[in-house]
């Protein structure tokens, strides 16, 4: 175990993820700039009404983008290893706590039939969403860096960073993206119906 400094936010941060941030709390300066000065990461926990996360993220800063006269910043991170926070601890004006690694089981491999199906409906996605997006190529972390690509909530992206399988990730993924094809197929449908007569007819 180790002991870190732990920034709470209404975020989930997947490994191989980037994300901007604008940290503007005494505490959280001072937490980055000690993460700067030290060339240390900090862990993302994902926190809303509901309550604070177990498992996040390890964050690093891997770009500065402004430092204001107040010592406000805004700053890039990117996701490392998962954490799982095993106690809090006292003693600084941000909060730290010990936590340990998070791993995948050793029987969690995914095979080609999962890495090709989630490929495939995420290429499906991209179509119906007419964006241009770069689609990654297979690798071990293959399912968040898919994710990470896709915006469908801090629930379910909380959901897959739990996983400890990356079979069942890109099977779950490929769930989630599923749906929205079909979601986002429906709704050009029925604009593109409307748009041609005024009224859209129920099938």
């Amino acid at each position: 175990m180790q002991e870190i400094g732990l920034f709470p936010l209404q975020l989930v941060l997947l490994p191989t993820e980037r994300v901007p941030l604008h940290i503007f709390e005494p505490r959280y300066k001072e937490l980055i700039g000690e993460c700067l000065a030290d060339d240390t990461e900090f862990g993302l926990l994902f926190e809303d009404e509901e309550g604070r996360r177990e498992i996040g993220t390890l964050a690093k800063v891997i770009e500065v983008l402004q430092v204001f006269d107040d010592g406000r910043m805004n700053v890039v991170v990117e996701g490392g290893d998962r954490f799982q926070l095993v106690e809090e601890t006292d003693g600084r004006e941000f909060m730290t706590g010990e936590v340990e690694t998070v791993d995948d089981e050793s029987d969690g491999d995914a095979g080609d039939e999962e890495v090709e199906r989630a490929l495939g409906v995420f290429r499906r996605l991209v179509v119906v969403a007419e964006a241009e997006i770069e689609e990654p190529e297979p690798s071990e972390t293959l399912s968040f860096e898919l994710a990470s690509r896709v915006d469908f909530g801090h629930e379910l992206k909380q959901e897959l960073l739990e996983l400890r399988s990356e079979r069942r990730r890109l099977l779950r993924l490929a769930e989630i993206l599923e749906g929205a094809v079909e979601a986002m197929a429906l709704e050009r449908e029925v604009r593109e119906r409307a748009a041609g007569n005024g009224k859209v007819s129920p099938r």
